[in-house]
């Protein structure tokens, strides 16, 4: 069974800084794609981050410079740094990677993932 635990959300002031993690559990392959999504009460998911078995990373324009992902194979974790946090940043986070063959819509869609965490909260205040 495929799990996807996000942890290390929480409640932060304006500027600051959180870092998630998420550990991955039960896949029989090693994900070539991993990814941060995040959803604002009233908003669709959008895409954050994403991570590549190459390393190569990709960012949302809103996130660029400000966040960083990555990757620690052996642990089969996936983590996101987020600085100079924001109100707007504020939301329930989850992390997601494909099935082993999947159809690519992009390392930020949604559409490309098939399994999620239970997501974590971050909530930054003014």
């Amino acid at each position: 069974q495929v799990q996807l635990v996000e942890s290390g959300g929480g409640s932060v002031q304006t500027g600051g800084s959180l870092r998630l993690s998420c550990a991955a559990s039960g896949l029989s392959y090693r994900s070539n794609l991993m990814g941060w999504f995040r959803q604002a009460p009233g908003k669709e998911r959008e895409g954050v981050a994403s991570i590549n078995s190459d390393g190569v990373t990709t960012y949302a324009d809103s996130v660029k410079g400000r966040f960083t992902i990555s990757q620690d194979n052996a642990k089969n974790s996936l983590y996101l740094q987020m600085n100079s946090l924001q109100p707007e940043d504020t939301a329930m986070y989850y992390c997601a990677t494909p099935l082993k063959y999947y159809t690519y819509y992009g390392s930020l869609s949604e559409r490309s993932y098939h399994y999620w965490g239970q997501g974590t909260q971050v909530t930054v205040s003014l």
